[in-house]
């Protein structure tokens, strides 16, 4: 990357934060102190890895006592690169016909993290809903620019949809699903489908971090302050996108947000906080995607920080929120 990093203009005043539900905020200190404890800037990036591999349960530790087997794979990567590994998760015992398929893509800021960061999610679909779950272990920046991350994924999903009936799955019934930088490769994903002729079911996409400009009120709200911070984002998309950020050059691959077209797309479910840096990224994706002509159902929970349903599960915004996700996964795989 050559010349000074983008980095957005801070308005004046800056804006007020959001506060938080009280409820949530026992968790917040959580997450901050196991997750968060290491700011991620360029040069902590290493080191934020090493400290994520010790808190991502190994695939034996998520599988153990549930119904549910895991298998792990080498798929073909995209056209010149490596190979994609997999992890498929099935509900136990036999199939009474073709199962949903979820592609579960798991979060990191673009910089951070393993597929099994995003297993646990596939392991509860299986066993709630009998789904086939399938975790992508995409490649990481800076070492791998965008969109090597979308693509690898999309090679995931086109693997998928070639050797669905081999799973046992529905072809007609595949969703994508992620949060975080997650939910930006779930979108990404969305539209290479579109464009390039499968047709998904769904797209579940959570706090998504899908626009490099990082200079929303939301994104100002919260700089310095919470759950993945605007100085967090300036990191994985400096790291992303190098000297093409907040360019013209930034493709909607690598950049959801930059899409001008978003007719066509699956219909999604998209769920953040309203205390979060990407609470206005979530909901112009939603309302541009009405604009065209599409399904989108959108979710903003009051006083919500970056992964609060996850880190604080007995609040009941918490729950509330966890039962509006179930109620759209209970209607996009039902056969």
């Amino acid at each position: 990357m050559s010349g000074a990093p983008y980095r957005a203009t801070p308005p004046d005043p800056r804006p007020t934060p959001v506060p938080y539900d009280p409820a949530l905020e026992p968790g917040l200190a959580f997450f901050l102190d196991l997750v968060e404890r290491i700011p991620l800037r360029a040069h902590t990036i290493l080191e934020n890895r090493a400290h994520f591999a010790t808190i991502i349960p190994p695939m034996g530790a998520q599988v153990e006592g549930r119904a549910v087997t895991s298998e792990d794979r080498a798929i073909p990567g995209p056209e010149g690169a490596p190979e994609v590994e997999i992890t498929i998760v099935r509900p136990a015992g036999a199939f009474d016909g073709p199962r949903p398929i979820v592609l579960g893509i798991h979060g990191g800021g673009y910089v951070l993290g393993t597929r099994f960061f995003e297993t646990s999610e596939l392991v509860d679909l299986a066993e709630r809903y009998g789904a086939i779950g399938v975790g992508v272990e995409y490649r990481l920046a800076p070492e791998h620019p965008a969109p090597a991350q979308a693509e690898d994924c999309f090679a995931a999903l086109a693997w998928i949809v070639a050797h669905a009936a081999k799973l046992g799955g529905d072809p007609a019934r595949i969703v994508v699903t992620g949060a975080s930088a997650g939910g930006g490769l779930a979108a990404a994903v969305s539209f290479m489908a579109r464009d390039r002729g499968i047709a998904l079911a769904g797209q579940l996409v959570g706090a998504p971090m899908i626009d490099d400009r990082n200079d929303t009120v939301s994104a100002w709200q919260y700089d310095g302050i919470g759950a993945w911070d605007r100085n967090n984002n300036d990191t994985g998309w400096d790291a992303m996108l190098g000297a093409d950020r907040g360019t013209e050059h930034v493709h909607p691959y690598r950049a959801p947000a930059r899409a001008t077209d978003l007719a066509g797309l699956a219909p999604a479910f998209i769920e953040v906080g309203a205390a979060e840096v990407f609470r206005d990224e979530a909901v112009s994706y939603a309302s541009r995607i009405w604009a065209a002509g599409g399904s989108a159902e959108l979710h903003v929970w009051a006083g919500g920080y970056h992964g609060f349903s996850g880190f604080s599960p007995d609040a009941v915004v918490s729950q509330a929120a966890d039962a509006a996700r179930d109620s759209w996964w209970r209607r996009v795989l039902a056969p």
